[in-house]
């Protein structure tokens, strides 16, 4: 992949946080140190990053996608109310691999684990 200036702005920002952002907050934030950046370049080189395995992708089917600078294995969460995604400190049963092996008749390289339901902030705005 040929060098962009902009590319490894856009990933360093990423790896720099771990609140999970949108494409727009990523453009945002990036605007603030390339103020002359789209965000169709934003988007193109979130989408290239993703599809290199440098950054995660998190499709929450609530609302835009978001993505993650942490690409080592975990876990999300996607509260349901607000659609903010958090990481999960949890390392599932080791055996879920094999289990889920058990019944298919293809070789399982890898999974992702998301819990959905509503976040405190989101409890404590409802009560």
């Amino acid at each position: 992949m040929k060098y962009s200036r902009q590319r490894e702005c856009i990933l360093n920002n990423l790896q720099s946080r771990r609140d999970h952002p949108t494409a727009d907050m990523v453009y945002e934030s990036v605007r603030e140190i390339q103020p002359n950046i789209s965000l169709g370049t934003v988007y193109r080189n979130l989408s290239l990053l993703a599809d290199n395995g440098q950054i995660l992708k998190i499709s929450t089917g609530i609302g835009p996608d978001h993505f993650d600078g942490f690409i080592e294995p975990h876990n999300h969460f996607i509260c349901k109310e607000c659609g903010i995604v958090i990481d999960m400190d949890f390392i599932p049963n080791e055996n879920i691999v094999k289990k889920a092996s058990e019944n298919f008749e293809g070789i399982i390289e890898s999974y992702e684990l998301q819990f959905f339901g509503k976040c405190k902030d989101c409890l404590k705005n409802n009560n």
